[in-house]
C-alpha cells in the first residue's frame, strides 16, 4: 500500500498528522508539553465556531456528553476545595489552567470525533513516531555508553508551563536510583510514562494495513517498553496482546474449541497457577522494591488524609510529601488515590461514572466495527493505568487514543439510528 495513502485531506487531520509526526521535533524545542491543549482547544473552539456560525451539525452522543459533564465537576471540585482550604487566587488561577490542559482535554478530544478524522491517520503517525524511535535510539544507547550528560538542556518554554522540568528537559538518558542502570523517557516526563505511550502505539499498529510501517508500530513500541523498563507498561503490553488475539478469534469455533479443555485444565490446577501468578508478582516488584514502597505509602497516606481531612470535595492540590516517600508529592503516582485526597469523593466518581459508562457501551458493540475494538483496548489501558500514572498529568501525551474513543462513539450513534429506522 502507497505510504501517502492516509496523508492530510482537511485542516483538521493535517493538525493532527504535524501534530503527532513532529514529536520529536517538539521534543528537541521543549514544547510536547503545549502541543495538545493547544491543538485540542484550537480544534474544539473551531468546531464550536462551526456550529455557531456555519450551521455545521456534529453528533455527540451521551457518552461524550457525560464526560463532559464530569470533567466539568472536576472544575467545580477544584473550585470549592481550594475555597475550603483557603489556598488564594493565585493558586487557583494556576490550578484552573491545569484543568485545562489535563482533565478538559480528556472530553474534549473525544468530542473531536466527530469532526471529519479518519481512524487509519492516526495509526500511520503514531507508527511514523515509533520508526523514529528506531532511528534515535542507537545514538541515545551511544550517548549513555560514552558518557555524556543525562540531560542536554532545559527549555526556555518551562516559564510558561508551570509544572515541573521534566516536561521540558530533553533527556538522553537517566540513570535509575534502585538499578544503577541506564532507562529512557526519550520524549515522556518520566519513563513509566513512555511504557503507557507506547502501549498506545502497539493498539495502534494492530490496525496500521502497510506491513512495514505495522512492523515499526510493533518494534518501536516493545523497544520504548523495554527500555523504560516499566512493570505496569510490561503488564499492560502482554494483556493487549491477549485481548487482540482474543478478538481476533472471538467468531471463531476454533477459540471454544481450544478455550474448553483450558478452562478445565484451569480448574484442576488452579490453585498452582495462582500461586504462580502471585509469586511472579511478588517478583516483579522486588525488582524496584524501593519504588514499590514509595507509593504503597504515598496510596496510604492520601487515603487517610482524604478521609480524615477532606471527604467530599477534596485538598484541591497535591501536596509534598514526608521524608518517609522520598518527598514525593502526596495525591501522585495513582489516579484514584490523588483524587480523593485533590477532589474528594466528587472527583473520584466524576472519573469513575463516565470510564464505567464508556466501557458498558464500547463492550456492547464491540463487534460492529475495528474502530470500537480499538477504542475499547485503549479504555482498558486507561483503566489499568489510573493505578499507576495520574491521568490528568499525561493526557498531552495520549490525546490520540481520546480521538479514537470520540471516533467510535461516533460509530455507535450511527448503528444505532440505523437500527432503529
Amino acid at each position: 500500500m502507497d505510504p501517502q495513502t492516509y496523508s492530510p485531506k482537511n485542516s483538521d487531520e493535517r493538525l493532527i498528522w504535524y501534530s503527532i509526526t513532529w514529536t520529536y521535533g517538539f521534543w528537541l524545542f521543549g514544547a510536547m508539553y503545549f502541543i495538545a491543549p493547544v491543538i485540542g482547544w484550537i480544534l474544539f473552539l473551531r468546531m464550536l465556531k462551526r456550529i455557531a456560525l456555519d450551521n455545521q451539525t456534529f453528533s455527540f452522543s451521551i457518552a461524550n456528553q457525560i464526560w463532559c459533564l464530569g470533567m466539568f465537576i472536576m472544575l467545580i471540585a477544584l473550585f470549592v476545595g481550594h475555597l475550603n482550604f483557603n489556598l488564594g487566587t493565585l493558586k487557583l488561577i494556576k490550578s484552573s489552567i491545569g484543568w485545562a490542559k489535563g482533565w478538559a482535554l480528556i472530553a474534549i478530544f473525544p468530542l473531536l470525533g466527530a469532526l471529519d478524522i479518519r481512524p487509519q491517520l492516526l495509526y500511520r503517525a503514531t507508527c511514523i513516531v515509533c520508526k523514529h524511535t528506531l532511528i534515535i535510539f542507537p545514538f541515545l544507547f551511544i550517548a549513555w555508553k560514552v558518557g555524556l550528560p543525562s540531560t542536554l538542556y532545559i527549555s526556555p518554554l518551562k516559564i510558561l508551563g508551570g509544572s515541573g522540568a521534566e516536561y521540558f528537559s530533553v533527556s538522553l538518558y537517566e540513570i535509575d536510583p534502585g538499578s544503577g542502570q541506564p532507562r529512557w523517557r526519550l520524549f515522556a516526563p518520566w519513563a513509566p510514562a513512555l511504557g503507557m505511550v507506547a502501549n498506545l502505539f502497539f493498539i495502534f499498529a494492530t490496525q496500521e494495513p502497510n506491513k512495514r510501517y505495522r512492523w515499526y508500530g510493533y518494534l518501536g513500541s516493545i523497544l520504548m517498553i523495554l527500555i523504560s523498563q516499566s512493570r505496569l507498561g510490561l503488564a499492560c503490553y502482554l494483556m493487549l496482546i491477549g485481548y487482540f488475539t482474543f478478538i481476533r478469534w472471538l467468531k471463531s469455533p476454533i477459540l471454544y474449541f481450544f478455550a474448553s479443555p483450558l478452562l478445565l485444565l484451569l480448574g484442576i490446577f488452579g490453585v498452582q497457577v495462582i500461586e504462580k501468578i502471585e509469586s511472579t508478582i511478588s517478583a516483579i516488584k522486588a525488582a524496584r522494591a524501593g519504588s514499590t514502597r514509595v507509593r504503597k505509602h504515598l496510596g496510604e497516606i492520601a487515603v487517610q488524609r482524604w478521609y480524615n481531612e477532606a471527604f467530599t470535595w477534596g485538598h484541591g492540590i497535591v501536596e509534598k510529601g514526608p521524608h518517609l516517600v522520598q518527598y514525593m508529592p502526596i495525591g501522585t503516582h495513582h489516579t484514584w488515590y490523588g483524587l480523593l485526597f485533590v477532589k474528594g469523593i466528587v472527583g473520584a466518581l466524576s472519573l469513575g461514572i463516565p470510564m464505567l459508562i464508556s466501557f458498558i457501551l464500547l463492550l456492547r458493540y464491540i463487534n460492529h466495527s475495528k474502530t470500537i475494538q480499538v477504542a475499547f483496548a485503549f479504555l482498558l489501558q486507561l483503566v489499568v493505568y489510573t493505578f499507576g500514572e495520574n491521568l490528568e498529568t499525561l493526557a498531552y501525551l495520549y490525546w490520540p487514543g481520546l480521538i479514537i474513543i470520540g471516533i467510535a462513539f461516533k460509530q455507535i450513534d450511527i448503528f444505532k439510528k440505523a437500527s432503529n429506522n
